[in-house]
């Protein structure tokens, strides 16, 4: 397979055109603004530096993206389209642990650089800690210094720790996670990230808020990606069984890329500042067990048990994570757009990334 070039299919087309379509984004807001995002290279972010680049050009915005990056070679294969275009895309090399001096007006900023391999929070549970704090105290130090409109931390699904099966988990309800347990580096500095958010926010008037993200997966996920949706879709793509390590009875919604970033701009733009948000579509709801089973159903493939220990695998331990989206969905966001479970695998595939 030929490496995935986002910019000439039609599914980013046609994704583009959903969010640049959702009405209530409040896009003039962002017209002639600049928009610092963290983590540009990753899924979401990706996803989001494009959607702002073709709504800029589509809307007349005359914005402009900062994208802070590790890797120039990466970014710049990434965004090849819009750097050979001349676009409003300037990269800065850095990374959030120590972010290189910035020269100009930020007016938002999107925080999403983030450890996200599950076998890193057990393996690198210092540097998965040391990264979220240090990186996040930093962005809101450059909020602050720049005296921005707004700030979005994406946060995790995660900080609720273990809901109880057949309940909705609004943003109030957050869980007991323990810190002895390494698994939990990862959820335990979000929360400690989000407190965080919320006493900038309080003391210095910084205006972040907190979106809470379920899965979220679409075009523009790597080949080798080692989340289990990634590695359903590899199945499917190359019709091989898919093999389940657990029993799969986590249960979780999921979210569809271009839904996360119409939640991001939404809550970046009319979200109150200090709170969280949820993010998912609550229509997905499902076990892993189950979703395995209906993307087998799409290739003719088959599903297999073959059993491990879960805390070897760096998984957490079994989720019912239902959860609550009443409180974005004020703000005038829905997720959808048709995209369903089964087509959100089909998109993914289509865009998946060779390297």
């Amino acid at each position: 397979m030929d490496k995935f070039n986002y910019l000439i299919r039609d599914t980013f087309t046609e994704d583009m055109e959903f969010i640049c379509d959702s009405e209530y984004i409040p896009w003039g807001e962002l017209c002639g603004k600049t928009i610092l995002i963290t983590g540009a290279t990753g899924l979401i972010g990706h996803t989001l530096v494009n959607s702002l680049l073709y709504a800029g050009q589509k809307k007349n915005l005359n914005l402009t993206v900062l994208a802070l990056v590790r890797n120039e070679e990466k970014a710049r294969q990434r965004f090849s389209s819009w750097i050979q275009n001349g676009s409003c895309l300037k990269l800065i090399v850095g990374n959030v642990e120590k972010i290189p001096e910035i020269e100009g007006n930020i007016d938002y900023i999107v925080h999403g650089a983030s450890q996200t391999a599950s076998k890193a929070y057990i393996e690198q549970p210092v540097e998965t800690i040391q990264t979220a704090l240090d990186g996040t105290r930093n962005i809101l130090e450059l909020a602050k210094k720049k005296c921005v409109a707004g700030v979005v931390y994406l946060s995790s699904m995660e900080v609720y720790g273990h809901p109880k099966k057949g309940k909705k988990v609004k943003e109030s309800h957050i869980g007991n996670l323990s810190p002895l347990d390494l698994r939990n580096s990862y959820p335990i500095s979000k929360i400690q990230c989000e407190s965080l958010c919320c006493a900038y926010a309080a003391e210095y008037g910084v205006p972040v808020r907190s979106l809470r993200l379920t899965q979220t997966f679409g075009p523009g996920v790597n080949y080798n990606d080692g989340r289990v949706f990634a590695e359903f879709g590899r199945c499917l793509a190359e019709k091989k069984d898919i093999v389940l390590r657990t029993k799969g009875e986590t249960e979780r919604s999921y979210l569809y890329t271009a839904d996360a970033v119409t939640a991001i701009l939404t809550v970046l733009l009319k979200g109150e500042s200090g709170k969280a948000y949820n993010a998912a579509n609550e229509e997905t709801y499902c076990s892993i067990a189950q979703m395995a089973r209906e993307v087998a159903k799409m290739g003719g493939i088959q599903v297999r048990f073959e059993l491990q220990e879960e805390k070897k695998l760096g998984y957490p331990k079994t989720l019912y994570m239902d959860l609550d989206t009443s409180f974005i969905r004020s703000l005038g966001w829905q997720p959808g757009g048709g995209i369903n479970l089964k087509q959100m695998y089909k998109r993914m595939i289509e865009g998946m990334i060779m390297c």
